[in-house]
């Protein structure tokens, strides 16, 4: 059975940092490109950011870029976003996902982040 487990949300001021992690199985983890996607209620899906399966090339939305880091540990299973500098625009739900290509396949349940003072 596929699983991705999203861990590491919470609350947090303005300016702070959280890493997010989502960890992995029932696949062949190492095969597959990933994703971090986020929603805020009531929006519609925001891409956040992604990674190939070997980890050595990244991509990130234009609102993201400097301010977060996208990783992955194969031997672990495991995805992981490192936030920074966060913003109260931030707050959102936060899901990692996989695809074979472009589209992913599968969604975690997600993990709310939340910027407030």
């Amino acid at each position: 059975e596929v699983q991705l487990v999203e861990s590491g949300g919470g609350l947090v001021q303005p300016g702070g940092s959280l890493r997010l992690s989502c960890a992995a199985s029932g696949f062949f983890f190492s095969s597959y490109i990933m994703h971090w996607v986020r929603q805020v209620p009531g929006k519609g899906l925001e891409w956040v950011s992604s990674i190939n399966s070997g980890g050595d090339v990244t991509s990130y939305a234009d609102s993201v870029k400097g301010r977060f880091t996208i990783s992955r540990d194969n031997a672990k299973n495991t995805l992981y976003l490192q936030m920074s500098i966060l913003k109260p625009g931030d707050t959102a739900v936060y899901y990692c996902a996989k695809s074979a290509g472009v589209t992913p396949d599968y969604w975690g349940q997600g993990t709310q982040v939340t910027a407030s003072s």
